[in-house]
């Protein structure tokens, strides 16, 4: 790429950095020992203290809107791409986040802290076990050295990896800069590398915008079916490759509320559970709009982007049928789904726990033992003859395709997640790591790496949160 996509400069060192914890799955894909990752000239590396011979560091360019607003000029403000890995799944490209000041950092110091850094780095990791498209995270460092944020935290660096950076921010800055050129060249770029397949059609830019958007929607139904939330989706924090990037206060539903709010920052909702679905599609918009000098087609690039509801809908669709181990579709089944979300609505039920239990509702138990049999699930509800009357349905419904039960509840238990990155978790085990113990990251990163298994012995990790932790709250500094 040319000079103007970026800045070359070397990521500034840290004083005394130690090893955190490394994820074994992601080094496998990169050709590396989880267990070398610990080692002084890794953790040198990998923290910024050390450049590879062959690296040239640098700090991309991009622009943006914020909560629906146009910022302008961002870039990478604390990340810097050490370089690429060739792997047998193509390119992986690893980025220090934390890395120091850059000239994109604004008013920022270019530095992450370790809470933050340990919460991606494992959320990561965990949404790549549940199958979400998303960035990986090799590793996290940490330093003595002190940040200011809310409070003095100490700073820290989390590796992560991507096949590319490139956001929609990225051609953003290009299109209100009135730079044609260089929004030529970028998206030609992201075609040859990552959609070879859309270089022969008829308007590869065209082509580019639907598959992106088709891509956006589908990430967008995984993240609504385990209750996910970004907490802030600015279009300098969306993948033009349709991965999940940026984890920043991300958080997963808990007591369902299709208006909840993860982000304390976010006061207008801007970006809840609920909002996700119209928010990504606004975003595609965005990136339409950047792509219009290229596509010079206003009406083209309209259609294109009509992919978004079908496609949402669609794996959405699939993805709750699957949740609730149906294995057939029918006309009605939309009232069953949207009857039940209003009963957990109302209840306020926990998401992970209710899709998980209903993997055990048995569709032949007599009348007189139901209740006793229903009630691991039917004690997540308030209302409980509004879930009797509900588990009716959707026993008829079971019966209309002669479902298994055994069958049935293994299935479901391999979409369903047991274990899930609560925020609560996500705490304890920071605040273990900032007084010196690491083990409860490490921890809690092997829970997470197999979210669908019963794991006997770490049943804790899958219990209600207790009542302090109603009390956290991520904004956009966590």
């Amino acid at each position: 790429m040319p000079p103007a996509f970026y800045t070359h400069l070397r990521p500034t060192p840290l004083p005394a950095p130690h090893f955190v914890a490394a994820s074994a799955s992601a080094a496998a894909l990169v050709g590396l020992d989880a267990a070398d990752l610990a080692k002084d000239d890794f953790v040198a590396v990998f923290t910024g203290n050390q450049v590879p011979p062959r690296a040239k560091p640098l700090a991309a360019v991009y622009s943006g809107h914020q909560f629906g607003h146009w910022a302008g000029q961002l870039g990478d403000g604390r990340a810097i791409l050490l370089g690429e890995l060739a792997t047998p799944n193509g390119p992986m490209e690893l980025q220090l986040k934390g890395a120091g000041m850059t000239p994109y950092s604004r008013m920022g110091d270019g530095r992450a802290v370790l809470r933050s850094s340990i919460r991606e780095f494992v959320c990561s990791e965990a949404m790549a076990a549940l199958g979400i498209p998303t960035t990986r995270a090799l590793m996290v460092t940490g330093s003595t050295k002190n940040v200011i944020r809310e409070t003095v935290e100490t700073a820290a660096v989390v590796t992560r990896m991507a096949p590319s950076f490139v956001r929609f921010g990225s051609f953003e800055h290009w299109r209100y800069n009135d730079k044609p050129d260089e929004l030529r060249v970028l998206a030609d770029y992201v075609i040859q590398n990552f959609y070879p397949e859309l270089a022969g059609a008829q308007s590869p830019y065209l082509a580019l915008l639907e598959e992106v958007t088709r891509r956006t929607a589908r990430m967008i139904a995984h993240w609504q079916a385990v209750g996910f939330m970004h907490g802030v989706m600015n279009t300098d924090n969306m993948s033009i490759l349709g991965l999940t990037l940026d984890y920043g206060p991300f958080g997963f539903m808990e007591a369902f509320d299709v208006d909840h709010i993860c982000n304390h920052t976010d006061q207008g909702g801007r970006y809840s559970y609920a909002n996700q679905v119209p928010v990504g599609h606004w975003n595609c918009y965005a990136l339409a709009n950047a792509l219009l000098p290229l596509i010079q087609d206003a009406e083209a690039a309209q259609t294109a982007l009509e992919v978004y509801v079908d496609a949402y809908g669609e794996k959405f669709d699939e993805l709750l049928h699957a949740k609730l181990g149906l294995a057939t579709a029918r006309d009605d089944d939309k009232a069953l789904f949207d009857a039940m979300f209003k009963l957990m609505q109302e209840n306020h039920v926990d998401f992970t726990l209710f899709f998980r239990r209903l993997s055990g509702l048995r569709l032949q138990v007599p009348d007189a033992d139901r209740e006793r049999s229903d009630m691991p699930l039917r004690d997540l509800f308030l209302d409980r003859p509004g879930f009797d009357a509900w588990a009716a349905q959707y026993r008829e419904r079971l019966r209309l395709e002669a479902s298994d039960d055994a069958a049935r509840g293994e299935v479901m238990n391999k979409v369903n997640p047991k274990y899930i990155l609560r925020n609560y978790l996500a705490q304890v085990a920071i605040e273990k790591a900032q007084n010196g113990d690491f083990t409860e990251v490490n921890r809690l990163l092997a829970v997470l790496e197999r979210p669908f298994d019963e794991q006997p012995g770490n049943e804790s990790y899958a219990a209600l949160p207790p009542d302090w932790a109603s009390h956290l709250e991520v904004s956009c500094s966590s």
